[in-house]
């Protein structure tokens, strides 16, 4: 069973930086991921990576403001928001998948609850 638990979340005014936390148990070999869902709007994908943190994927909107990365020595996986937007207000869901590009499409096999990210100006 894997289980996935979020922190990091908060606010932050417009062009701060945040660094979100996902704490992940029994999640060996599969690949991990991060998604939004803001007030009034569909959950959509943010960012992928593989089980061996070779591979990566980011959605447009993030992409140069966003990074993702793992330490599977301490079974997490971080999101570094630089740059924030207003836009980038939502509630961020960890995630994992079997596979970076499937985690990419929305082939998630667990959801964490998720973390209140609040962008101010």
């Amino acid at each position: 069973q894997v289980r996935l638990a979020e922190s990091g979340g908060g606010l932050v005014q417009a062009g701060g930086s945040l660094r979100l936390s996902c704490a992940a148990t029994g999640a060996m070999n599969y690949a991990m991921g991060w998604f939004r869902q803001a007030p009034g709007k569909e959950r959509e994908f943010v960012a992928a990576i593989s089980w061996s943190g070779g591979s990566t994927d980011r959605a447009d909107s993030v992409k140069g403001r966003f990074t993702i990365s793992r330490d599977n020595a301490k079974n997490t996986v971080t999101l570094q928001m630089n740059s924030l937007k207003l836009e980038d207000t939502a509630v961020y869901y960890c995630a994992a998948g079997r596979g970076r590009s499937n985690v990419a499409g929305g082939l998630v096999d667990y959801w964490g609850k998720g973390t209140l990210v609040t962008v101010s100006s």
